[in-house]
């Protein structure tokens, strides 16, 4: 009989002895190994060992709830994507999860074939950015991880150390509205009482920097960039590729 091939490893995290063997049995079944753990604790530990490609963590156990899970993880240097369960359908667990580092969030009761699917694309996602190299852009926007560079248009812009930390976020997230409780909390590390001001602040010194950039056309003219940093009010920030068409 021929090897099985597995696409990736999963952990599956939750406190429920049905749902963990049902998710392991459904994984299995459609080729990934599978880890698991019943509580917090556990989960580090399993988690730390077997570095898994993507975790599925249940939010409320029984120790340390999942937010608590990811965020020591990510102290730790765990990268891997996570996938939260909730038995609330609430926004605010939501940003909360994806604030502390979450990828993706799915509400019980889930459908295995949902599980599966949104597995599988949070694990393209996350391989085609290893594969993209160290430049990452936005329209003509590119910033190189490995010399922490910076262009607009071709045209360099210097960027302090915050300032370079911000736009990188906002780049990972492209499309994605932030919201300035998420921006405080992988930019400046700060809890639900940070100062969102301090967002609002450095927001305005990359529109100047980023979106200000000007340039010198074909015809020797010179033109501004289109603006891709955009304010949804009540909401966050967001950058994005600017809509065909509109300036």
């Amino acid at each position: 009989m021929a090897d099985r091939r597995v696409e990736a490893t999963i952990a599956v995290v939750d406190d429920e002895p049905s749902i963990r063997d049902l998710l392991t049995a459904s994984l299995h079944f459609s080729g990934f190994d599978v880890v698991s753990a019943a509580n917090g604790t556990e989960a580090i530990n399993v988690i730390e060992k077997s570095r898994p490609d993507l975790i599925i963590l249940d939010v409320m156990l029984p120790d340390i709830d999942g937010f608590t899970v990811t965020r020591r993880i990510r102290n730790d240097g765990i990268t891997a994507p996570v996938l939260f369960l909730t038995a609330r359908d609430d926004t605010q667990d939501k940003v909360m999860g994806l604030t502390v580092g979450g990828d993706d969030y799915v509400t019980k009761p889930f459908s295995l074939e949902e599980v599966v699917a949104r597995i599988r694309a949070i694990l393209r996602r996350t391989r085609q950015d290893e594969e993209d190299g160290p430049v990452i852009s936005v329209a003509d926007l590119e910033i190189n991880e490995d010399s922490h560079d910076v262009s607009r248009h071709g045209v360099p812009v210097d960027l302090s150390p915050t300032e370079y930390k911000l736009l990188r976020y906002l780049m990972d997230n492209s499309g994605r509205v932030l919201s300035k409780a998420q921006i405080l909390d992988h930019v400046w590390q700060y809890d639900w009482g940070g100062d969102a001001a301090i967002v609002e602040s450095y927001i305005s010194y990359l529109r100047k920097k980023i979106d200000g950039v000007t340039y010198k056309d074909e015809n020797g003219e010179e033109q501004q960039v289109v603006p891709l940093i955009q304010t949804k009010r009540g909401i966050g920030y967001m950058i994005r590729e600017p809509q065909q068409g509109r300036r």
